[in-house]
Parts: structure tokens; C-alpha cells; sequence
């Protein structure tokens, strides 16, 4: 019998310091999450790409990149997401046939649906929805789109975040401290 190797996963995240991020993230609306987008030449400032040094100045730079670009990076995804969105469209297809075919049976308030000589009830016709939208789900490959979506938004987001230098006026406000 081999043995068996546990992986202490909150051991290696725990370095990261990830457990408070996202809870200002819930608590915002829409509007105030993007009206503090930081200027296009700040974001792409290439004078403060650098390579860090060692992985703690690379830790320090993610922490502080990712707090105060978080609305750009928010744009930064959505803009991943309508492009795989763009390039599978069989999903975009199930996408829209679903959401538009639950309005369509919400429209009918719980009526049936009658036409002419066919009469379907809301269960049946939520069924009809079910046995179409699941094939084409599984052939449109949500998966693949998915894994892709967080590996390039990881990668560009990440990258960008350990590349990008602090501003000089945050160094010398940390050594104050």
C-alpha cells in the first residue's frame, strides 16, 4: 500500500493573506465598484514594471496591487469573460435560450401554454427547457471555458499585480509606520 501524502493547503494560502479581500467586494454596489477605476496610463505605468527581487516583495506588491486596482482588474475580467463568451457562442446560444426561455414561462404566470392544438403545462414546458439546454450545455463545454477564464484572468491579473511596482509616495508611507 503507498502512502498517502496530505497536502496542507492552508499552510501554502494562508501566505497569501487572502481571508478579508473579497468581503468589501460583496458589500459594494455596482455603480461605486467601478467609480473608482484608476487612470489608463497609471495602470499601464511601464517606467514601475520591475522584476521583484524575491517572493515577499512580490507577495507586498500582489497585496498592495490587488487593493488598489481591484476595480481595474474587475474590468480586466469582465472584458475575459465577454471574449470567451464571443468565442464559444454555442454557449452564448444555451446562455440566452434558457434565460429567455424561464422568462418566457414566468410570462405565463403559471398558465398553461395553449396553442392551438397543443396545450403544454409550465412543468412540461420547464422540461421541454431541461432536456434541451443540458446536451447543449455539455456540447458547448462550460468547463473548458470556465478553467480558461480564471487561468487567463489569474495569470494577466497576478502578473500585472508581482510586476508592477509600488509608487515611491507608498514606500515611504510604510516606513513611517
Amino acid at each position: 500500500m503507498a502512502p498517502s501524502i496530505t497536502i496542507p493547503i492552508d499552510a501554502l494560502t494562508s501566505r497569501f493573506n487572502l481571508s478579508g479581500r473579497f468581503d468589501s467586494v460583496r458589500s459594494q454596489s455596482l455603480a461605486s465598484r467601478f467609480s473608482n477605476l484608476k487612470p489608463v496610463s497609471e495602470f499601464f505605468d511601464f517606467r514601475r514594471i520591475s522584476k521583484p527581487a524575491n517572493f515577499g516583495e512580490a507577495q507586498g506588491r500582489v497585496n498592495y496591487n490587488l487593493g488598489y486596482f481591484s476595480s481595474n482588474y474587475a474590468v480586466v475580467f469582465v472584458m475575459f469573460f465577454i471574449y470567451s463568451l464571443i468565442t464559444n457562442l454555442t454557449l452564448l446560444f444555451v446562455i440566452v435560450l434558457v434565460v429567455g426561455g424561464m422568462w418566457g414561462i414566468g410570462k405565463l404566470e403559471g398558465n398553461d401554454l395553449d396553442v392551438g392544438f397543443f396545450r403544454a403545462t409550465t412543468s412540461q414546458l420547464y422540461t421541454g427547457l431541461v432536456i434541451i439546454a443540458v446536451p447543449l450545455t455539455i456540447y458547448s463545454g462550460p468547463i473548458g471555458t470556465m478553467l480558461w477564464l480564471i487561468g487567463a484572468s489569474g495569470v494577466t491579473i497576478l502578473g500585472h499585480a508581482a510586476f508592477l511596482d509600488k509608487p515611491i509616495e507608498s514606500a515611504f508611507s510604510e516606513e513611517a509606520v
